[in-house]
């Protein structure tokens, strides 16, 4: 509906209105099934590359007519924020009413950003994990280090939890919260190595960079595991991807176009992306033995599943800034 005021949603406004991990992963399960049954608008996301290297602002858009869903997100990933104090990742998102084109929403992306590919990452262990999977690996222990752990938790009997970063204070800290918030036995570990042997599930979750560092080898992870890159391919080693039975992702086109630009150089077969296991249009995991592992780029269409829910919740709890346009 028609509005001469658009709410602004802070980041303190996103986080207070506290949308529950799982509700993010039905949101998504909604959009991933919508996207394999051709229902989705999503064009590959466009950026610029301001300071060159490994920094990025993004735009992405996208629409799904059966969550009455449009808009899209502004968001940078700026590798050295961390010296200056500021977060790698940064942004803005934009809610339009699909009736009109109306904005009817700016709100802050981070909390979203954070929290949606956490979400994707345990949807994506629904196809390709064992359901008995209960030790995660977690390298790097920033925001999406806590995301994919919470929601992995949802979905899992999640256990016992081996964190790693470069940083060995950060680990501890990591393993120190997140064991005291959910009440698993998280323990900070020294190497990558220890982060990825023995685990059921393994995730990935440093900066983005398009030179790889590769440090995880062939060998490292268990027969039977399975693997989330939230970091692209920039901890993995070809020899160690070229291990998995099968290797998937949330958007072929996406991660091809990725690939022309200079990131995946190395990296095997596509077998299918999120929205195919999701409508069931290809399988996932087959046996208990198979190593899986999936590179989720992080789509539009997820930011867009989470935008409406957060903004009626915030209409229904008062938070918010009326601003006129």
């Amino acid at each position: 509906m028609a509005t001469e005021k658009i709410l602004y949603l802070s980041q303190a406004d996103v986080t207070a209105v506290n949308l529950p991990m799982s509700e993010i992963i039905h949101a998504l399960e909604t959009a991933f099934r919508e996207k394999g049954a051709g229902r989705t608008e999503m064009p590959p996301k466009p950026g610029i590359h301001p300071g060159g290297g490994d920094n990025f602002i993004h735009a992405m858009p996208a629409y799904i007519p059966s969550l009455k869903s449009a808009g899209i997100k502004w968001v940078a990933g700026f590798t050295e924020n961390f010296k200056r104090g500021l977060p790698y990742i940064t942004g803005l998102l934009i809610l339009n009413d699909v009736e009109t084109g109306f904005p009817l929403a700016v709100m802050d992306c981070v909390w979203i950003t954070a929290m949606r590919t956490g979400a994707a990452t345990a949807l994506s262990a629904r196809y390709l994990a064992r359901p008995e999977s209960s030790t995660v690996g977690i390298l790097g222990c920033g925001p999406q280090g806590r995301t994919n752990l919470e929601a992995l938790n949802v979905l899992f009997s999640v256990k016992k939890v081996m964190a790693y970063d470069i940083d060995p204070d950060i680990s501890r800290r990591y393993a120190s919260e997140m064991s005291k918030r959910f009440d698993l036995d998280v323990f900070s570990v020294l190497t990558p190595g220890e982060a990825v042997k023995g685990c059921d599930i393994v995730v990935s979750a440093g900066p983005i960079l398009r030179k790889p560092h590769r440090t995880i080898r062939k060998g490292w992870l268990d027969e039977g595991a399975f693997a989330s890159l939230v970091d692209f391919d920039t901890y993995w080693h070809p020899d160690a991807m070229k291990e998995t039975g099968k290797f998937c992702t949330d958007d072929i086109a996406q991660l091809l176009h990725y690939k022309k630009i200079g990131y995946f150089q190395d990296i095997p077969p596509l077998h299918a992306d999120l929205g195919e296991m999701v409508s069931g249009k290809k399988g996932g995991r087959e046996n208990a033995r198979e190593k899986t592992m999936t590179a989720n780029l992080g789509l539009a269409i997820e930011d867009m599943a989470v935008a409406p829910r957060i903004y009626e919740r915030a209409l229904d709890m008062g938070v918010g800034t009326r601003l006129p346009l």
